[in-house]
């Protein structure tokens, strides 16, 4: 079966995700948030998938893998998920920016 839902296949997900992020928001400016409602949108949707595709990582994958602030992504998720209407754009911003270009980095050397 090629369609075998390992942390492989969680994995490639959540590197695929977060490289589309990446890829549409080359130089992007904190107002870019506010000002382009579609872009905010996909970016705060991909942060969910990566944050649900974590989820399914299993617990040795995590533990093995514990330089990653598991916890700390899916709390992201939560927060949007929960609170959209008050999300704080600089949180997404910092994370877009400073987090997951090394997130992004160290899953694809796994």
């Amino acid at each position: 079966m090629d369609n075998i839902k390992n942390d492989r296949y969680y994995l490639e997900k959540i590197i695929s995700d977060i490289g589309f992020v990446l890829d549409h928001t080359k130089n992007l400016k904190k107002e870019d948030l506010t000002e382009n409602e579609v872009l905010l949108d996909s970016i705060l949707f991909r942060l969910i998938q990566v944050a649900e595709n974590s989820a399914k990582l299993s617990s040795n994958f995590k533990r093995a893998h514990s330089a990653i602030e598991w916890q700390s992504i899916n709390g992201l998720r939560n927060r949007i998920v929960h609170d959209y209407g008050k999300v704080d754009l600089t949180i997404i911003y910092d994370t877009v920016v400073n987090d997951l270009p090394n997130l992004y980095n160290y899953l694809s050397g796994v």
